[in-house]
């Protein structure tokens, strides 16, 4: 192997991914011996989604960051581009879901917009931060106040299409991510708390209004009935009915049995619904006990370490890499504590996938054009260093 060759040899990336296949196929493969999902295969589904992620990560490196930088606009209008054109499509290429216009249903095809413009809003915004700090080296309250209009106005544009859907949960992820990338460009802190402050009251308010008047919420808000009980569940689930209460009391009976080394493989007892999607991480907890969730964890703490570490490393060579890492770091982080947290009662129950260990095409496509991303800034921080020690 030459020396250029060993640049693209990312060790590190690559165990990681694969330890990560590895727990996603074998999750999967216990999902589907419920009854549920007599005569599927999605463990051959998600290798084939895989494997279709890593030629994107494969593709991606043919690209430097500074045209990702450059291209990032284009990117992120196009993707905007593509949710107004799935609001307004027909119902026969975008059919309403679970009450959601969420999806492109083509013959043998599903996918969700939304996923991979959650990658493209990370990477202008990190372009965007970019760009900006370079122009302002040193900051005052104004510009500042202007970096964060800017962050909130990219934001809000595919956040109000995905509430036009109306997705709230992924609408959320945003919401969630731009709070970290806030935080993490350098924004004066009176600024950030000022912002915090906001926030938080306007949340605690419309959650409090939610509980107290459900109806009048579904009304004002536009929510629907599921959702107010997912909230009501989550605060008091002994107030709700069984019904209500029926996909968290089977999932967290399902992880609770596991105890301390779980059932083994095909050995799944439990049934309750989304186990290979939503509920994957009850899954987990079921056939490998609390042994098995806590190295799961660990592999996630792992893949958050090196994200830090490679976005702290390439900062001097290229601030747009370092901030993509963080959005991208935001989005994982979410991710898990929302699924994981769901699992346990903490959070409450919405749509939002496990990454890297849930099945799903959107879900696995997107997060691999993400690792395409974070990999391709592993290589330059290489080549970078290497000259830096010559």
């Amino acid at each position: 192997m030459n020396k250029k060759q060993s640049y693209y040899m990312q060790t590190d990336l690559i165990f990681l991914f694969t330890l990560f296949v590895c727990v996603s196929l074998l999750a999967i493969f216990n999902a589907q011996q419920l009854e549920q999902y007599e005569g599927e295969n999605f463990v051959l589904k998600q290798i084939l989604w895989f494997t279709a992620g890593a030629c994107i990560v494969a593709a991606i490196q043919f690209l430097d960051l500074e045209q990702l930088y450059k291209a990032s606009v284009y990117i992120y209008g196009t993707s905007i581009l593509v949710l107004i054109v799935l609001l307004i499509s027909p119902e026969s290429i975008a059919r309403t879901i679970n009450g959601a216009k969420s999806w492109f249903t083509l013959p043998g095809l599903s996918l969700q917009p939304a996923e991979f413009t959650k990658i493209t809003t990370i990477l202008f915004m990190a372009a965007v931060i970019s760009k900006h700090k370079s122009k302002f080296e040193v900051s005052n309250l104004k510009s500042d106040a202007y970096l964060l209009v800017k962050i909130l106005i990219l934001t809000a544009i595919p956040v109000s299409l995905i509430l036009l859907q109306p997705d709230f949960g992924t609408a959320m992820v945003y919401l969630f991510i731009a709070g970290m990338m806030i935080i993490l460009s350098g924004i004066n802190w009176k600024i950030i708390m000022s912002l915090i402050v906001v926030i938080s009251t306007v949340s605690a308010a419309v959650i409090g209004f939610v509980i107290k008047f459900p109806v009048l919420a579904q009304e004002v808000l536009g929510i629907r009935q599921y959702q107010v009980n997912r909230i009501l569940t989550w605060f008091d689930p002994t107030q709700q009915s069984s019904d209500a209460t029926y996909h968290f009391d089977r999932a967290y009976m399902a992880l609770g049995s596991g105890q301390l080394f779980g059932k083994g493989m095909g050995s799944l007892e439990v049934n309750y619904p989304e186990a290979h999607t939503d509920f994957i991480f009850s899954v987990i907890g079921e056939s490998f006990g609390f042994i098995g969730s806590a190295i799961v964890i660990f592999l996630y703490f792992m893949l958050l370490y090196k994200l830090v570490t490679l976005g702290l490393s390439i900062f001097k060579h290229s601030s747009f890499g370092t901030y993509f890492c963080f959005g991208f770091l935001s989005l994982l982080l979410i991710h898990v504590f929302q699924n994981i947290g769901m699992t346990l009662g903490v959070m409450p129950i919405t749509g939002i996938p496990l990454l890297l260990i849930s099945y799903g095409g959107s879900s696995v496509l997107s997060t691999m054009i993400g690792l395409g991303i974070v990999y391709r800034v592993a290589v330059e921080n290489t080549i970078q260093n290497d000259y830096l020690f010559k």
